[in-house]
């Protein structure tokens, strides 16, 4: 191969054209999920007609070893497994059980909207599952109903995530809590409330413009600094330096000793520039941007029987993906915003569906 492409330009550090590295690999096992969210799945969509991929479509599970395997000798350290619902995936523990085996992979998560976890802990935790983040929009069963799509049990999910704490995951339980102004914002404290002093960390993420089904609108944003002035009023809160180069959330502690807060703001502080992750959806396609209009097909060089046994072609082609990579969206988002530009703050093309890929 010629140019930038070439074995040597593409060696180990692995970085993209922006200089960052590969370190995080989202794997999402399901594409459906038995709740509507309607950030994520909207019933209107995704109703009882709607085709999802049919079992043979998905990776299988040494399809989703092999790639982890791959992207470890690339670089990647952490992995997460998410959907849809993941646990919607028959055997998951023994998906977990494989990939903690895979040299290089220092931590393995799960991101569940609850439902389902307390039946699956014991089998997951026994496999050697790191973390767990559930997402729970809130507390009150009407708003919590809203935001499911009508789909979920609030006292099921909260029991999962007891459960779950009870059980000593090591890396812990983490809630996300994707906060929208006029729908859930006035029940953020109320949660807050509930998971101080339980060693859970509450992540609160701003509403995001992700896929293009939610009506996304920037008014509907309650921005990071708006939640930690409120909060602040009630708990005062202190910054907590990262745990590790390109984290997600930026931390806080309550002064009052009641624990962690982490607070997610892609929106009015895109963080583009440290990001190294990589998703993988549940049929093989790679992406390389929550916000991308397109991914690139593995499952077809994973099902090659050229390539059986030989992982050289995957290998290439991973690392040729990332190499290329220049996505920096919210970043740019907010660059056309502060130029006031005429565009639409939607990128050209359709985004694909948070759902399909995961968060």
């Amino acid at each position: 191969m010629a140019g930038n492409d070439s074995p040597a330009a593409i060696a180990a550090p692995l970085e993209d054209q922006h200089a960052r590295p590969l370190r995080d690999l989202r794997i999402s096992v399901m594409d459906r999920c038995n709740f509507r969210c309607p950030y994520c799945m909207p019933d209107s969509t995704y109703h009882e007609g709607f085709r999802f991929l049919a079992p043979g479509e998905r990776l299988d599970f040494n399809e989703i070893e092999r790639v982890a395997h791959v992207a470890a000798e690339l670089g990647v350290t952490k992995l997460r497994l998410t959907g849809g619902e993941p646990l919607l995936r028959p055997d998951l523990s023994k998906l977990v059980e494989r990939l903690v085996q895979i040299p290089g992979i220092e931590d393995i998560a799960l991101t569940t909207n609850g439902m389902l976890l307390k039946r699956h802990a014991p089998a997951l935790h026994a496999a050697g599952l790191h973390r767990v983040t559930v997402s729970l929009d809130s507390l009150d069963p009407a708003v919590f109903a809203r935001m499911s799509g009508g789909r979920g049990d609030l006292l099921t999910v909260l029991d999962s995530i007891e459960a779950a704490r009870a059980i000593g995951f090591p890396g812990g339980v983490k809630i996300n809590t994707v906060v929208q102004r006029d729908v859930n914002d006035s029940g953020v404290t109320e949660l807050l409330a509930r998971f101080r002093h339980t060693g859970i960390i509450v992540r609160l993420i701003e509403y995001m413009d992700v896929g293009n089904r939610n009506g996304w609108e920037r008014a509907d944003v309650v921005t990071s600094q708006e939640l930690r002035t409120r909060i602040n009023a009630l708990w005062p809160l202190d910054p907590v330096s990262p745990g590790y180069p390109g984290e997600v959330a930026t931390r806080y502690r309550y002064v009052d000793g009641g624990g962690e807060i982490g607070f997610i703001s892609s929106v009015s502080a895109p963080f583009c520039g440290d990001c190294s992750r990589a998703r993988l959806s549940s049929e093989g396609q790679l992406f390389t941007c929550l916000f991308a209009t397109k991914g690139t097909d593995l499952r077809g060089i994973l099902r090659d029987p050229a390539y059986a046994g030989d992982d050289g072609a995957l290998r290439q082609a991973l690392a040729q993906i990332w190499h290329r990579r220049i996505d920096r969206y919210s970043e740019e988002r907010e660059e056309r915003r502060s130029r006031a530009d005429a565009l639409n703050d939607r990128r050209a093309g359709e985004k694909i569906e948070m759902h399909y890929i995961g968060g």
